[in-house]
């Protein structure tokens, strides 16, 4: 077939997946049907070639078991130190983890997968701690036989009759990047077993009578030969798509498994993994809540909860359905995810019971369209025992072990009286209405008080009530009366009728009230996740969001929880400064916290990883890594068993996860923006400066140089190269005194202190600066003579009309018109500053206020554009406000204002000061 163009989506998530790949380590397993074939002989001969080739190589564990060929092959190579313990009066070895992630070899031996490790280990399983060196970047080699896989080990126990308890997850083995099956037909590994290579004589002698009988092994065989050509047939397809060969299959099959609260609900989903693997489909496992399954003895639904821990654990999804059908919930569910293939198991019921009450199997079957059905057989659950006696021992053992189960008795008991008290209420009701009314009247309000019962106190009591309605209507209203005697043999049929009637009402209102208690709690769970939600994502601060998230997390789950995260060194720290109840971490299990950070997987309680610890940590990711960790304990363990329970706690991590990170990426963004900021003003104020006090400098450095070098020049020229270097000193004074103002009001180091002053003087003292400024100009001076004295700092007051006044002058034409007035408020003083010059562009009135804007920065004028900045800082300082507006015809007014608090002095005595004229003669107008 000719090769095509690969898919670019395909391609994306293959580059994706290679570089993922990349940084872990490879994994090969030495596959095997069952001991004594030569997996542990064949990888250390590997081992030993690939040492040959330069490869740095150690063996972390590898067993012996005393055979010499396989012992002489270790030699010359490096082997890590166990860890020993104390274990029953023997002393057991462990493969040591942390010392081969110290040693951190390219290649390392690691033997039987499938392990059991000591309690005291890291992980409960050995295949855990190669997950732990192949994330690490640590390529291993490893030996496992087919009856450790966990989906065939139901298998394994009814060919063999061997239930093997050490089993690793398929995904394990799915994952590895490469499968060496070491086979070895079965009359060799027989004879292998007599001449003692295998086990020593006693055992062989046992094992070849037990498990390593031929048919056991040729069967042992094929389920090896299966599943590394499963692994064949999956490299093949991935050849396909890595060189975007036209697919064989459209699209991946999907397998749906039915799950019920029945015994060999493991097995099935065992069967649905191994079908699922051989059809190459994704597979979903599900199970239906119905009136029936709510109340189900607890063993019942602790096997179905198992069974759904299992399917998650060899990668199924894991759904909850609610409704009061199974067959319809199943069949609506596979269509709605376009579900081509169910697995279902065989009916538990059989014979007249089945006929009676149907079999959600049957249903199934019967109404699938398009759908392919599987159903396998069950196990026999003992032998020797009548179906009726195992059922009534099941029974027995159940209603034993359920603890309180008098005061479920008692509460039955209660309900069902309440429900006869309704029946009781109608016939009080209807007894003085018969004669008026017809029968049926009187039929339906019984069969309303089956509807209340069944409504309000359950199915139970409904169908008491269904059977007390029937009599209470033959004893109270049939002829004769008062008596259970019937005159018309009519009303038996109207009686069973109405039985049937009472019965089926009952159970579908009974069963319309559990519906509604599920969807309730469902709602509830939903309420409380967009509770939280909403709440973190209102919060700003991490602190708030970690208190808020354990506050949530404590209610719905009935537990104490606690957020812990990193500090600058990545190290988990135990929040003390954080408020409301909050779970309890000791040392020990801050190293679990930790690990779980530093892994992104969860451990503690219920889990593989440490699972003695006392609470459940699990991690927040985010989508750039692991934020922290969430520590939960709930008063009631069973709660987190339930798959939904698992899955909504982790929809809470994950909520928890991403309103953290949110508030990551906005400290971040805005200490960019504020370092960026930062950039912006101090570039601009280099660059102002540097223009500003450039030409001041030359003239100085000018005017200097020509009076040290020319000692002969006229005393005039003298003294006006004089006067040039003191004013452009005095203007480079000015601009170092603008930037120290801005940065003494940033910092809040420039104290206000106002006091009761004469506005006409500070006004003279600032013209009287800026003379030479604005001799070019006209100014006007509005100030009325009734304004007195106002409240100012007077310094500070200076330097914002200066500001204003030489901005004016500044950007405005020569002959332009400048104005100074001021007017008095009830609660302050305005002051303006007007001209009637360009003005400003539109949208720029409050950005002039800004540090370093200036409006045309290519202006030849000087100015670093603080001049307004500092007006703005200096009013505000004195609690006034300042703000730019356009004049009607042309120029821009600059008003402020000044509070006025307390009552004003009255004003000094006329000083006989006149604002002097300007330079400019007859232009300048004072008023």
């Amino acid at each position: 077939m000719p090769e095509q163009r690969p898919d670019p989506d395909a391609l994306l998530a293959r580059v994706q997946a290679d570089e993922a790949k990349a940084r872990r380590g490879s994994l090969k397993i030495f596959f095997g049907m069952c001991p004594g074939v030569g997996k542990t002989y064949t990888m250390l001969q590997a081992g030993q070639a690939r040492r040959a080739e330069g490869v740095d190589l150690v063996i972390g564990i590898v067993e012996t078991h005393k055979r010499s060929e396989t012992a002489a092959l270790t030699e010359g190579l490096e082997q890590l130190h166990r860890r020993s313990e104390r274990y029953r009066g023997h002393t057991l070895y462990e493969f040591d983890l942390d010392a081969a992630l110290a040693r951190r070899p390219a290649l390392i031996l690691v033997d039987e997968l499938a392990h059991t490790n000591l309690s005291s280990c890291r992980h409960a399983k050995r295949w855990q701690d190669v997950e732990e060196l192949l994330a690490a970047g640590i390529d291993v080699y490893t030996t496992v036989n087919v009856q450790h896989l966990e989906s065939v080990n139901d298998q394994v126990g009814r060919i063999t009759g061997v239930r093997v308890q050490e089993t690793f997850p398929d995904r394990v083995f799915e994952a590895a990047d490469e499968v060496e099956l070491v086979d070895l037909p079965p009359d060799e590994l027989l004879q292998r077993l007599a001449e003692g290579k295998v086990y020593l004589a006693e055992q062989a002698e046992r094992a070849g009578q037990h498990f390593f009988r031929k048919g056991n092994l040729i069967a042992l065989r094929e389920l090896a030969l299966r599943r590394v050509a499963e692994r064949v047939d999956a490299q093949m397809r991935d050849y396909r798509e890595r060189h975007g060969i036209a697919e064989v299959w459209a699209l991946s099959d999907q397998l749906l498994v039915a799950l019920g609260p029945t015994p060999d609900a493991e097995n099935l989903v065992r069967a649905g993994k191994r079908l699922a693997s051989a059809l190459n489909a994704t597979w979903t496992v599900a199970y239906v809540e119905t009136p029936k399954l709510q109340a189900a003895p607890r063993e019942q639904r602790e096997s179905l909860l198992k069974a759904l821990a299992l399917a998650e654990s060899l990668g199924a999804e894991t759904v909850t359905l609610a409704g009061p059908l199974v067959s319809a919930e199943i069949l609506g569910y596979a269509q709605a995810r376009n579900i081509g293939k169910l697995l279902l198991g065989k009916p538990s019921t059989q014979g007249w019971r089945r006929w009676l009450s149907g079999s959600a199997v049957d249903a199934i079957v019967r109404q699938a369209r398009n759908i392919d059905v599987y159903v396998v057989g069950s196990e026999a659950q003992g032998e020797g025992a009548p179906r009726a006696s195992r059922r009534f021992l099941a029974r027995s053992e159940t209603w034993a072990s359920v603890a309180g189960i008098e005061e479920k008795q008692r509460r039955l008991r209660l309900r069902v009286a309440k429900g006869a008290a309704l029946v009781g209420l109608a016939s009080a009701v209807a007894w003085p209405l018969h004669e008026r009314l017809d029968n049926a009247v009187l039929i339906m309000i019984y069969l309303m008080s089956v509807v209340l019962a069944a409504v309000r106190y359950g199915r139970a009591p409904a169908v008491m009530a269904s059977i007390l309605a029937v009599a209470a209507f033959d004893f109270f209203f049939v002829p004769p009366y008062l008596t259970f005697a019937v005159a018309d043999g009519q009303y038996l049929i109207t009686f069973a009728i109405m039985l049937v009637v009472a019965l089926v009402i009952s159970r579908l209102a009974s069963g319309l009230r559990l519906q509604a208690q599920v969807a309730g709690f469902r709602e509830r769970r939903m309420g409380e996740l967009y509770g939280m939600s909403r709440e973190l994502a209102a919060l700003r601060h991490t602190d708030a969001i970690c208190t808020g998230a354990m506050r949530h997390v404590n209610v719905v789950f009935n537990a104490l929880s606690l957020v812990l995260l990193p500090g600058e060194d990545k190290r988990i720290r135990y929040p003390q400064h954080l408020e409301g109840p909050k779970l309890h971490v000791p040392q020990a299990d801050l190293a679990v916290a930790q690990w779980v950070y530093d892994h992104g997987q969860a451990a503690g309680h219920g889990t593989d990883t440490l699972p003695a610890t006392e609470a459940l940590f699990l991690p927040l990711i985010g989508t750039a890594g692991t934020l922290g960790v969430l520590g939960i304990r709930p008063q009631d363990w069973e709660r987190l068993r339930n798959p939904e329970q698992r899955r909504q706690l982790e929809t809470f991590a994950g909520q928890i996860a991403l309103a953290l990170e949110r508030v990551q990426l906005a400290s971040r963004a805005e200490a960019a923006r504020l370092a960026g900021e930062s950039e912006r003003l101090r570039n601009s104020l280099l660059a102002g400066i540097s223009h500003d006090l450039r030409t001041p400098l030359a003239t100085v450095l000018g005017a200097a140089t020509t009076l040290a070098q020319d000692a002969e020049l006229p005393a005039e020229t003298r003294r006006e190269l004089g006067r040039h270097i003191a004013e452009e000193a005095a203007r480079m004074n000015e601009l170092i005194a603008k930037v120290l103002d801005m940065a003494r009001l940033e910092t809040g180091d420039m104290a206000v202190t106002p006091e009761w002053l004469s506005l006409e003087e500070v006004v003279g003292v600032v013209l009287q600066s800026l003379g030479p400024r604005l001799a070019q100009h006209a100014l006007r001076l509005l100030l009325p003579e009734d304004l007195g004295l106002i409240q100012a700092d007077p310094v500070l007051l200076e330097r914002v009309l200066s500001n204003l006044l030489e901005n004016a002058g500044k950007y405005t034409p020569a002959g332009s018109q400048i104005s100074l007035a001021a007017r008095r408020r009830p609660e302050d003083v305005l002051i303006t500053v007007s001209d009637n010059g360009p003005g400003l562009p539109a949208g720029t009135e409050q950005q002039v206020f800004q540090k370093f804007y200036r409006i045309h920065p290519e202006s030849p004028s000087p100015g670093v554009g603080l001049g307004l900045t500092i007006c703005r800082a200096v009013v505000e300082a004195h609690g006034g406000s300042i703000w730019a507006e356009a004049n009607p015809g042309a120029g821009v007014s600059f008003h402020f204002t000044l509070p006025q608090t307390g009552r004003a002095p009255a004003p000094l005595p006329e000083n006989g000061w006149e604002p002097r004229p300007a330079s400019t003669g007859d232009r300048n107008e004072h008023e």
